[in-house]
């Protein structure tokens, strides 16, 4: 039996062999994951920073939506993971809100939340990332950078999404406080982008699908979504983030990032 999932395994790397800029023939399921996912990583190194007009839809399972701006600022950090900072703008009950992300690579991240209601800064702890960012259907870890060091991968199978060839890659977060018990990303065998994924929960049910779309070119090099709809498929409701505009090149710093600078935000 073990050989013959072996020369299954087999028998798939080689069908794509050459397809893509990658070699994967000679791996394993886990090693092919692995290289598949540091190709990913690399083709996404050097976007420096960033800042996004985003739009949040949160629709209810009867239809209902409730609509929110925001604009996101993100700082790529060498030899660490990225930061985010998130400014609420619309509407009123969540204008003022902040929401700041320091994502690590061989540590648990750090992530606030700013409420103007209370004027308080709430930190929310790493038992606590699994919980509903803002009311949405994204997790607080949902908004972390990808880094390579907090999974296990497993390359599953090559198949067409909408007529494009994709890498189906599985990946385990080694993070005990994770809300996740795996995920299944679907990644562009040409960009290396992802086009779709799916979460499973500690009890390994599926329980919700990202898919992103309307993709866009930065600089000749970097890739980015500007649609992202998280269902939720147990409740049938969903979250879509819809980018309006985005900009690269900012001469943001690491201070402009920093818990001081945060706090002292209006």
């Amino acid at each position: 039996m073990k050989w013959t999932i072996q020369l299954g395994i087999a028998v798939a790397l080689v069908a794509f062999k050459g397809y893509a800029s990658i070699d994967l023939s000679a791996l394993s399921a886990s090693e092919a994951g692995m290289k598949i996912s540091q190709e990913r990583k690399l083709k996404d190194k050097g976007w420096g920073s960033s800042e996004a007009e985003v739009e949040m839809i949160i629709v209810s399972a009867t239809g209902e939506k409730n609509e929110r701006r925001m604009k996101m600022r993100a700082l790529e950090v060498i030899g660490d993971g990225d930061k985010l900072l998130t400014l609420f703008e619309t509407p009123r009950d969540v204008k003022g809100t902040r929401f700041l992300s320091y994502s690590h690579i061989s540590k648990p991240d750090q992530q606030w939340l700013y409420l103007p209601s209370i004027k308080r800064v709430k930190r929310i702890a790493s038992a606590n990332k699994s919980g509903p960012f803002m009311g949405s259907h994204f997790a607080y870890e949902d908004l972390s950078s990808f880094e390579i060091e907090k999974f296990d991968f497993k390359f599953l199978k090559k198949e067409p999404l909408e007529g494009v060839e994709h890498f189906v890659v599985e990946q385990t977060p080694k993070d005990k406080y994770s809300g996740y018990q795996r995920q299944v990303v679907w990644l562009n065998t040409k960009t290396f982008q992802a086009s779709k994924k799916e979460y499973f929960d500690k009890a390994g049910n599926l329980v919700k699908r990202l898919t992103l779309s309307d993709y866009k070119l930065y600089k000749d090099k970097f890739w980015r979504p500007h649609s992202l709809r998280m269902e939720q498929l147990q409740t049938k409701e969903t979250t879509l983030l819809k980018t309006h505009a985005m900009s690269f090149g900012h001469s943001f710093s690491e201070q402009d990032f920093s818990q001081a600078s945060f706090k002292r935000m209006r």
